[in-house]
């Protein structure tokens, strides 16, 4: 058993109210008992956040599992046709099936769609090696699947409301970004920084640019920072030089409206002629004379 593997101990019980694991073994599957289920007949669950597993961890678990068997419970759920759905455990169960095991101890618990989906994601969020994308996923499947308020969440996994807010905000990143994150590319603060950029397009090249120069955060923070910059600086007009006819047409029409007409045009050759007036009586002067 690795690290990882630790009884999850008080904290899954009291965020969500579910009883302890009983001491012993049972051959009955019934709930809140220990039981040894057949692997075949047990279901991965599809609310599983984690999207990649280490192959040799997997395969390390798999060899300690091979010689002391699997200590610890996966923790599963009955379903239709005498089958079993993951609660809790997946890298247990993926390693006990590449061990070759044909069966494994489990501890059944009979509970709802809505609360297998929140003991799951639960249990996940408590692991110290989900990466940040990862637990984000989990946040947001909560609020979803649950129908929590990010309030509700911060209290339930017990973190501070900004913490919560901020790894949701990650998946508002480009799936190049998250990618890279997920697999360990750039750090949680390179995409805390990438947060600020709207534009996905420029999210993906600032973070190409991440990993080819070996960038830091603070370097991320600043090159991010002068990008926005630079984009909210006023762009630069080009000023259209009116050929001599139409500066000459511009000054004689002005003398007889006895009004200032100014013509401008663009690098496209639209453009807008403007006949100001100052008064009802000068309007009127203006349209008789077009007319």
């Amino acid at each position: 058993m690795t690290k990882n593997d630790k009884p999850l101990g008080r904290g899954l019980g009291a965020l969500l109210g579910g009883a302890e694991i009983p001491k012993g073994s049972s051959n009955q599957h019934v709930s809140g008992s220990n039981s040894f289920i057949r692997i075949d007949s047990i279901e991965a669950n599809p609310y599983q956040p984690r999207t990649k597993f280490d192959e040799a961890e997997l395969a390390e678990l798999a060899a300690s599992i091979k010689t002391y068997g699997l200590i610890q419970p996966v923790t599963v759920r009955p379903i239709e046709n005498g089958k079993y759905q993951l609660i809790s455990g997946e890298r247990r169960f993926r390693a006990a099936k590449l061990a070759g095991l044909t069966e494994i101890p489990a501890f059944v618990r009979t509970v709802d769609d809505a609360r297998s989906i929140q003991m799951a994601l639960v249990e996940n969020i408590q692991r110290s090696d989900l990466n940040a994308i990862e637990i984000a996923v989990c946040y947001q499947q909560l609020i979803e699947e649950c129908h929590l308020s990010q309030e509700e969440l911060s209290e339930k996994v017990g973190k501070d409301r900004s913490t919560v807010s901020n790894y949701l905000r990650l998946l508002k990143l480009s799936t190049d970004v998250q990618i890279a994150v997920r697999d360990n590319l750039i750090s949680t603060g390179h995409a805390r920084a990438l947060v600020m950029v709207e534009d996905e397009l420029l999210q993906n090249r600032i973070v190409k640019q991440i990993i080819q120069e070996s960038l830091s955060v603070r370097q991320t923070e600043s090159l991010v920072k002068k990008l926005l910059s630079e984009d909210k600086t006023p762009k630069t007009k080009v000023k259209i030089t009116l050929s001599d006819e139409v500066r000459n047409f511009q000054t004689d029409i002005s003398k007889k409206l006895k009004t200032k007409v100014n013509i401008k045009k663009d690098i496209s050759g639209k453009g807008v002629i403007t006949i100001p007036f100052a008064s009802d009586e000068e309007l009127k002067h203006i349209i008789d004379i077009l007319q």
